[in-house]
């Protein structure tokens, strides 16, 4: 089930979050010149700044909360509509709901990232923001996506929760849109088990966000404060044990990074020309390589090699398909009060099974195979991961080429 940051927890990690448990210090905020403060949430914070080339970073507690803080922050909410893919994780669609606005759904192409043509089909005057979603590591039309944003005065919001460290001609993932965002969980590039970020070159957006992610706080307070709040926040801080976790993965994104195009790239290089296969399309070499994405003919076909590999294709892969959100499609909202039950949020924009038909057939015959996430929930129990050998992943491809050859004459 982990992502690639599992695999390379070592001592990095455990001196890091040592330090913190020696100084019994556990909150982000404390005074810079105790001994006993050791300021991980900001040194990760600070160091993220400087190498993705960002003004301001901001750590939560998880991609979730990242995503409801940065479009909180850009003032999306009641009447906005956002445009999202069908093929991400429910977060993304939820998390405009839980700020008030109304996610639209819109097809994805051979990319598994947003079809420009619909996205524009889909713009109204209730559109606020593009959301895009670099999908399984792989980056939006960023160009494209952009100059959309600007042609109709909309916001582009970037969901870069599977694709830390990416980059799209030569810019890192998420630094790009008005804001974005980052997800640490264990599914994730670099892992903490959960965990979050928010990035953004913007001043006013990111005191917006540091305000509402503690309570009304200003940036970087310092012990407890009353009053002098700025607005009504929530908490979604990140704590000093997960920070320092993470600073000891984030020390090894390059690294990381270079073994799984490795890994991918000759798993890939062995299916080349295989009667049958072709691939996913990649927007930009900066992916992340954690999956090797295939197409078979057809959805039949796809099925069939899928029984005998042990996994499923994309289209049954969980909360990722919106086929397969049902709170989504039947707008399940919890209603507040006892007993439990819920009731439709309040929209006119409908959502059923088959609304997205290129999507639904793309994923029908589309085929995750593991490089360096190993989750069923995203279709992709057959594979390798970052600490295979040459023969693995060699054994692994001679044995996908196999059973497609079964099925494709």
């Amino acid at each position: 089930m982990p992502g690639p940051g599992y695999y390379w927890v070592g001592k990095e990690e455990e001196e890091e979050v040592l330090d913190v448990i020696r100084s019994k210090y556990l909150f982000r905020y404390g005074d810079s010149n105790d001994p006993a403060f050791k300021k991980k949430v900001y040194t990760l914070e600070q160091e993220i700044c400087s190498k993705f080339g960002i003004k301001h970073t901001l750590a939560v507690s998880s991609g979730t909360s990242a995503l409801i803080v940065a479009m909180t922050a850009a003032r999306i909410g009641p009447g906005d509509e956002v445009i999202v893919p069908g093929y991400t994780f429910i977060a993304s669609i939820s998390s405009v709901i839980a700020c008030g606005a109304v996610p639209v759904l819109a097809e994805v192409d051979e990319s598994l990232t947003l079809d420009l043509t619909d996205v524009e089909q889909r713009i109204s005057p209730k559109t606020k923001a593009i959301l895009a979603v670099h999908m399984l590591g792989n980056p939006c039309d960023l160009d494209a996506l952009k100059d959309i944003a600007d042609k109709h005065g909309i916001m582009l919001i970037e969901d870069a929760a599977q694709a830390f460290g990416g980059t799209y001609k030569g810019s890192y993932l998420g630094t790009i849109g008005k804001v974005g965002i980052y997800s640490f969980n264990i599914f994730k590039t670099m892992n903490a088990g959960d965990g979050g970020m928010v990035v953004t070159g913007d001043d006013d957006l990111y005191t917006t966000a540091f305000s509402f992610h503690d309570q009304g706080h200003l940036p970087n307070r310092t012990g407890v404060e009353v009053g002098n709040r700025s607005v009504i926040g929530w908490n979604f801080r990140m704590n000093e044990l997960t920070a320092a976790f993470l600073l000891a993965q984030f020390r090894k994104i390059d690294r990381l990074k270079e073994g799984l195009r490795r890994l991918k790239k000759r798993y890939k290089d062995k299916l080349q020309g295989v009667d049958g296969i072709s691939f996913r399309k990649i927007n930009d070499p900066g992916e992340c390589g954690t999956l090797l994405t295939v197409f078979l003919p057809t959805k039949e076909i796809a099925d069939k090699v899928c029984g005998e590999l042990g996994t499923t294709t994309i289209a049954h892969s969980g909360w990722h398909v919106y086929n397969n959100m049902e709170q989504i499609l039947e707008k399940k909202q919890l209603t507040p009060g006892p007993p439990f039950r819920s009731e439709e949020f309040p929209t006119d924009v409908k959502y059923y099974k088959g609304m997205l038909p290129q999507t639904d057939g793309i994923l029908d015959r589309a085929i995750n195979i593991s490089i360096g996430v190993i989750d069923a929930g995203l279709g992709a129990a057959f594979g390798v991961n970052p600490m295979s050998t040459d023969d693995e992943v060699d054994t692994k491809a001679d044995t996908f080429i196999s059973t497609v050859r079964k099925y494709v004459s």
